[in-house]
C-alpha cells in the first residue's frame, strides 16, 4: 500500500506519464475504474456513475480529487501581490475565508484557470488550480512575485478529499474534525500532528467539505472518513460523478467550458471579478469589452425530448443560422434528460427554444439559466 509519504510511481498510458495520487492504492482496491484527467490517473468510477451521483444527492460521497493544484503565496505582502494579479477582490473576504477567482491572460482576458484562494492571512494564501493549470499558473505567478513573495508549488505533496452531500457535517464530526463552520470558509485540524485544512467547499452544488491533507496522513483519512460513513451510505465517488453533479449546477469546467480563448464577461463570471480594483491581469480587456457587450455567453441546455447533447455539438436556431455549440453535455441522473451548457451568440434570448445537431438530427432544447436542480450548498 502507499503510505502517502512519497509521490507514488507514475503510470504510463498511450506514452504519455500520469502522477498518481497518495490514495492511488485504495482506489484499487476499491475497485475503481480508472482515466487519464489533468495528467493524473484518477479514479472515473467504483460502483457506477449513477449511483455514485444520487448517493452525493441524497446523502453523502467522498472523492479523491487530489490532481487538483497547491500553490502557496507567502512573504511580506503576499495577499496583495495575489490581489494584484488574480481576478476577484481578496479585500471583499478576510483570513480564514475561500473565494473564487480566475487568472486571465493580460492581453486577450481569457480564462487561463479558474482558481480557488484560500485567505490564511496577509503573508499566506494558498490557490487550489486546476490539475492541467497548475504548471502555468504557478509560472506567471512566480515570474510576477516582487522580492521577499515566494511562490511554492506543492502540487505533489498534499491529497484533497471531497466529503459532499447532507450528511457530511456527521461523517466529519464522527473523524473528529471541526464542521459547522459558514460556507467558503476553512479551518486547520491537527490529524496526527500534520495540518489538516477543512474547507467548506466543494464542486457538487451539496453541502460539503475539502480536506486538504499532507501526504502522509492523507491515506488514513480516506480510511476514516469510509469508516465513519457507513451507517450513512456513504460510496466513494469518481471523477464520472463529480461531473454531472457539477454540470446540474452549471458550474463550468477549464478545458470545455472556459478556457484561453473565453473571457468572464462570456463565461458570465463578472462576479468573480473586482472590477473596482485598480489592477488583476487583464483588467483593461475584459473592462473594455464589458462596457461595449461581449459577443457570446455561456448559457444552460434542457431537453425537451430525449436527446443528450454533447461537447462541440453545433446549435442553430434555423439551419443556416448558427448559435455557437454545446461545451458540455450529460444525462442528468436527478431529472433524467439531457442537459448541458453551451457558449451561444448574445443575440439569442435566454429562454428560447434551440436546435441542437445530435448526430445528424435537429433535437430542440430550450435555453435556462442553470442551476438545474436545487441544492444545499450554502446551507449554514
Amino acid at each position: 500500500m502507499v503510505d502517502g509519504s512519497q509521490p507514488a510511481p507514475a503510470d504510463r498510458r498511450g506514452g504519455a506519464s500520469l502522477s498518481r495520487s497518495p490514495l492511488h492504492d485504495r482506489h484499487a482496491t476499491l475497485g475503481a475504474k480508472f482515466a487519464e484527467f489533468g495528467g493524473w490517473d484518477m479514479p472515473l468510477q467504483y460502483s457506477g456513475i449513477v449511483e455514485e451521483h444520487n448517493a452525493v444527492r441524497t446523502s453523502v460521497g467522498v472523492f479523491d480529487v487530489s490532481h487538483l493544484g497547491k500553490i502557496v503565496v507567502r512573504g511580506p505582502g503576499a495577499a496583495g501581490f495575489v490581489n494584484s494579479t488574480l481576478s476577484n477582490d481578496l479585500s471583499r473576504i478576510g483570513p480564514g475565508r475561500a473565494q473564487y477567482t480566475l487568472c486571465l491572460d493580460a492581453e486577450t482576458g481569457g480564462i487561463v484557470d479558474d482558481i480557488f484562494s484560500y485567505y490564511r492571512d496577509d503573508e499566506h494564501v494558498l490557490l487550489v488550480p486546476n490539475a492541467s493549470n497548475n504548471a502555468e499558473v504557478f509560472r506567471r505567478l512566480e515570474a510576477a512575485a516582487p522580492d521577499g513573495v515566494e511562490v511554492v508549488d506543492h502540487h505533489a505533496d498534499y491529497a484533497v478529499l471531497a466529503i459532499q452531500g447532507s450528511r457530511s457535517d456527521d461523517v466529519l464530526a464522527k473523524v473528529g474534525l471541526p464542521v459547522g463552520h459558514d460556507y467558503l470558509t476553512f479551518v486547520e485540524a491537527d490529524v496526527e500532528g500534520e495540518q489538516v485544512i477543512v474547507c467548506r467547499t466543494g464542486y457538487t452544488g451539496e453541502r460539503g467539505y475539502e480536506l486538504i491533507a499532507p501526504r502522509a496522513v492523507a491515506p488514513q483519512l480516506w480510511d476514516q472518513v469510509l469508516e465513519a460513513g457507513e451507517e450513512f451510505g456513504i460510496l466513494p465517488c469518481g471523477l464520472g460523478a463529480r461531473d454531472t453533479l457539477r454540470t446540474e449546477m452549471g458550474y463550468p469546467l477549464h478545458g470545455q467550458d472556459i478556457g484561453p480563448t473565453v473571457t468572464p464577461n462570456e463565461a458570465r463570471l463578472g462576479w468573480a471579478v473586482g472590477w473596482s480594483k485598480p489592477e488583476f491581469w487583464g483588467r483593461d480587456v475584459v473592462l473594455a469589452e464589458k462596457e461595449k457587450g461581449a459577443r457570446r455567453k455561456l448559457v444552460g441546455l434542457k431537453a425537451t425530448g430525449r436527446a443528450i447533447p454533447r461537447p462541440h455539438m453545433s446549435i442553430s436556431l434555423v439551419p443556416d443560422v448558427l448559435l455557437g455549440e454545446v461545451t458540455s453535455g450529460t444525462f442528468s441522473p436527478s431529472l433524467k434528460q439531457g442537459i448541458g451548457l453551451a457558449l451561444v451568440s448574445t443575440v439569442v434570448a435566454d429562454d428560447a427554444e434551440v436546435a441542437v445537431d445530435v448526430r445528424g438530427r435537429r433535437e430542440v432544447f430550450q435555453i435556462v439559466k442553470p442551476p438545474f436542480v436545487d441544492t444545499s450548498v450554502r446551507e449554514s
